[in-house]
């Protein structure tokens, strides 16, 4: 039974990248939210570091739908388009993912698709209202290729079509990119044929010699009459023409890493913006990187590890969750072995705490001075969150309350607030703790109660012969003077 809450009157504050500050959120619209977030490039499986963006997204979906608001989120999928350099050079990672692993493209990405919904699944992040792949809005994609050129904001060379960033003024203004500087330190292999070193692809053209899986015929009035080109979408290009076409010219919010403001986002503002005449977003969040063990993740040394490489050393996923949420979304985070065993340990005791719902017995009226702390709990989480998504405040939080919780008897505490507290909890934090602690079954408690029998009769021998029975059911007995206590191990 979900037991109503009361969060009303709580301000939500954002730091948005726009303005560099942290601003009050209002929707444009009462209560409804437009949300893009940039999803995976599924040509591999995504390391922990990926997944530190959509666990901070996950939290804030729960805190805009605690605050009453209705959420209509876009992430997409990129199958396509994203060039493993920035300045639109190199080879589709698509492409290269197929050539390692012998497959065509598109089973690399149905492949890695799945991967990443099955991780979703096991952080237990909120599904987006619009998965959508980049490949499913190529015409899309090109009718604002279209209007970009019509509005004259688009040139063609040798490899492409490309937007022209000299004639967006505004466009370094996002990232606060030095565009003169950008000018004298480009390389001297750089494509030439561009007229901005910042200018960028908004569709390539097939290399005559190469046979892409994933490749669409250029339409006519983007090339001439009587010119046949294939080619495929650049990456920016690809989020826009998802967001503008289910959420509409203005986004209330758009989410990513820090690494996409100086080129991705600063990309999808010029384009969007050229091509609408409208802001693009009125909030962007971005979330800073994660090191393990204190140096950058990268390939070479080996630290890339996947939620399958946690989960074979003995760690789930919901417990690296709790990891992430230990920092701060916009600090930068470091992953070490033994800080995760901290968020291991406390989840463990946190669960410890919710298996106490199940034995409380006595029925207690509301103490008001002993239960508003517990009750507030729920109120003072989501007010932590409001504050730009400060999970280690809300961690905080519900630390405190347990430990308040863990200084009384088990007859004295009122378990529908205790029920009130831990729906609170996976709401916002989304920890599963009431999931991932049923109820022992019926022989288990004649099995406690007989221990408690064989106790006061000192037959220490029963007593651990049952107490060893129960460790190897993943559960752990505690001895109290109001009786025995149990929790999941």
């Amino acid at each position: 039974m979900r037991h109503k809450k009361d969060y009303s009157h709580i301000m939500l504050k954002l730091h948005n990248t726009l303005s560099r500050g942290i601003q009050e959120f209002k929707s444009i619209e009462p209560y409804a939210v437009r949300l893009y977030t940039c999803g995976p490039t599924v040509y591999n499986s995504l390391t922990i570091g990926n997944w530190v963006a959509y666990i901070a997204w996950d939290i804030l979906v729960r805190t805009l739908k605690a605050n009453g608001y209705e959420v209509d989120r876009v992430m997409n999928i990129t199958d396509v388009g994203h060039l493993v350099s920035d300045a639109d050079e190199g080879e589709d990672k698509l492409q290269k993912g197929a050539k390692r692993e012998g497959k065509t493209a598109w089973e690399v990405a149905a492949f890695y698709t799945k991967d990443f919904m099955d991780g979703m699944a096991k952080l237990n992040l909120i599904a987006p209202t619009h998965l959508t792949k980049a490949t499913d809005f190529i015409d899309e994609q090109l009718t604002l290729i279209r209007a970009l050129k019509e509005k004259g904001y688009t040139y063609r060379i040798d490899d492409g079509i490309y937007f022209d960033t000299s004639k967006f003024p505004t466009y370094a203004n996002f990232a606060r990119l030095d565009l003169e500087s950008l000018k004298a330190g480009a390389r001297i292999d750089y494509n030439t044929e561009k007229r901005n070193p910042s200018d960028f692809a908004l569709w390539k053209f097939s290399p005559a010699a190469e046979q892409r899986d994933m490749e669409w015929e250029t339409p006519t009035d983007l090339l001439g009459e009587g010119e046949h080109k294939k080619g495929f979408p650049g990456w920016h290009i690809e989020c826009s023409a998802m967001a503008m076409s289910l959420l509409g010219n203005t986004l209330d919010i758009h989410t990513g890493g820090i690494d996409h403001i100086p080129v991705h986002h600063t990309n999808e503002i010029a384009q969007s913006e050229a091509a609408s005449g409208v802001r693009f977003s009125n909030y962007w969040l971005h979330n800073n990187h994660l090191k393990v063990d204190g140096v950058k993740i990268s390939k070479s040394l080996g630290n890339g590890y996947t939620l399958e490489d946690l989960e074979e050393r003995g760690y789930t996923p919901l417990e690296y969750r709790l990891f992430v949420l230990q920092s701060h979304y916009r600090s930068e985070g470091n992953f070490t072995f033994e800080n995760l065993d901290g968020a291991k340990n406390r989840l463990a005791h946190w669960r410890s705490i919710a298996a106490l719902r199940h034995q409380i017995h006595a029925t207690l009226e509301p103490d008001d001075v002993r239960e508003s702390s517990i009750y507030g709990a729920s109120r003072a989480l989501l007010e932590a969150l409001n504050d730009d998504l400060n999970t280690p405040e809300a961690l905080k939080v519900v630390d405190h309350a347990f430990h308040e919780i863990e200084q009384r008897s088990i007859n004295r505490i009122h378990r529908h607030s205790l029920i009130t507290l831990l729906e609170s909890i996976d709401e916002l934090l989304g920890v599963e703790l009431i999931s991932s602690t049923p109820d022992i079954t019926d022989e288990q408690k004649q099995r406690i109660i007989q221990r408690e029998r064989a106790r006061e009769q000192k037959d220490w021998q029963i007593s651990d012969e049952i107490r060893i029975s129960f460790e190897s059911e993943g559960i752990i007995l505690k001895d109290t003077s109001h009786g025995t206590i149990w929790s999941y191990n």
